[in-house]
């Protein structure tokens, strides 16, 4: 079990790493995209799908809480999602939700997924991404693997090193929650200041 433990810990520790040495940049440029978004009083839509809608969950509560910006999770409307999956499908469940909030340039929609969704994966947040471009909004998103859609469609994307093939989940689902954290208190300690 200690093996385990190590073993997990240095994983986390490379990953951090290669924030501090690689992607720093990134993160400053997330947050200079999401004080845009609070300047122009635009919105941010969290899209998540599994573990990854618990964090946009957390996260909107944290946007909205300490960094003061008008924020959604299309997964926290359950009965609309599931309406939506019933009568339309999967595939277009976030994309209609951000069609009748009135998606539009001031906005952003901030994607957490393990994979950034494919031609077979995640269709519904490709689809939201789609939207997001056609309407001009912001997209962000932080992914593992090789980032897929969301990594070549996102206006600034963090990606999550794999660090070990059979911990890519946890390790992509736990390190969004460090990004999110990281961006939020930036503003917040902006707001106290």
């Amino acid at each position: 079990m200690k093996t385990y433990i190590e073993k997990y810990m240095k994983e986390l520790s490379e990953i951090v790493e290669d924030m501090t040495l690689t992607k720093m940049d990134v993160v400053v440029e997330m947050f200079e995209h999401i004080m845009r978004i609070k300047t122009s009083g635009g919105r941010l839509f969290f899209l998540g799908v599994g573990g990854s809608a618990a964090n946009a969950s957390h996260a909107v509560n944290d946007f909205r809480k300490i960094a003061g910006i008008e924020c959604y999770a299309i997964t926290d409307n359950v009965a609309e999602l599931t309406a939506r999956v019933n009568d339309e499908g999967w595939d277009t469940s976030f994309s209609e939700w951000l069609k009748v909030s009135n998606l539009n340039s001031d906005d952003g929609i901030f994607i957490f997924s393990v994979g950034g969704g494919s031609e077979t994966t995640s269709q519904n947040i490709v689809k939201a991404i789609d939207l997001a471009k056609e309407r001009q909004s912001t997209v962000l998103s932080v992914v593992s693997r090789n980032g897929g859609y969301s990594k070549e469609n996102s206006d600034v994307c963090y990606l999550i090193p794999v660090v070990d093939e059979s911990r890519i989940t946890p390790h992509a689902e736990e390190y969004q929650g460090v990004i999110w954290h990281l961006l939020v208190n930036m503003i917040g300690n902006m707001n106290e200041n």
